[in-house]
């Protein structure tokens, strides 16, 4: 039961009319008919449809039951979903499960142990496990060609998922969350490895940059490093050697 009142929660928190058309309008500025775009930890789809929508070829990546079922059953035919987890090496993997707060299930040990004592996730219990095939980034670059964007929301295993990328991208998005700073530092510090990288944030589900520019990896610590750890989580945007 704990499973579908979880799943239910996560269709109307975000796959609702005004979220996907908040992202709809904000992907039409940055996507091109044509583009190739990754959904990494596509959940219910509400990116991947906003993509879609604005003419992209989508590649949605989801691992967890029952959300690839739901995902192959309503997206449109020509996105394609990969029933699989993104990580830094190709395999097997245990899942953490959260029934009641699926959204939050997560590869990251780290992200698990210490969640439960952070704002904001004081009722969520990982009540369950799920073993998951993890495929990397530069698989999936090989099978579908080089991604003009790619989303990544996978409940603080975004390092990880940028460990199987060998090659920069021009724009990509990895979900902050102010209670788990340190996790953010990780992707920042492997995405100015991987390139020249400019960085702005979008808060929640607002479909809004908060910068009018884009600022570099240290401004963007300096941010990351004032907010306070019951703040609003959201995605932070990078984009490679265009501020």
């Amino acid at each position: 039961m704990d499973r579908w009142i979880g799943f239910g929660r996560s269709l109307v928190v975000y796959n609702n009319p005004i979220s996907r058309r908040a992202w709809r309008l904000f992907y039409e500025d940055l996507l091109s008919p044509g583009d190739v775009a990754f959904d990494i930890g596509a959940h219910v789809g509400t990116r991947a449809r906003a993509m879609r929508a604005v003419g992209a070829r989508v590649v949605a990546v989801e691992p967890q039951d029952p959300f690839t079922r739901y995902l192959r059953r309503t997206l449109p035919k020509d996105i394609e979903v990969v029933a699989a987890a993104v990580g830094g090496r190709a395999g097997e993997r245990e899942m953490a499960v959260s029934h009641r707060h699926p959204t939050v299930s997560s590869l990251q040990t780290e992200f698990v142990s210490q969640a439960s004592s952070s704002p904001g996730f004081e009722k969520v219990q990982w009540n369950d496990s799920q073993s998951v095939q993890v495929v990397t980034m530069d698989e999936l670059i090989a099978r579908y060609g080089r991604p003009d964007y790619v989303k990544i929301d996978v409940e603080g295993f975004e390092s990880d998922v940028l460990d199987g990328m060998s090659e920069p991208v021009a724009l990509l998005s990895t979900e902050y969350l102010p209670g788990f700073a340190s996790l953010t530092h990780q992707v920042i510090d492997r995405l100015v490895a991987l390139g020249d990288y400019f960085f702005n944030p979008v808060s929640g589900e607002t479909g809004r940059f908060l910068w009018p520019e884009w600022r570099d990896s240290h401004a963007t610590r300096e941010w990351l490093d004032s907010l306070t750890a019951d703040g609003r989580s959201g995605d932070l945007f990078a984009r490679c050697g265009d501020r």
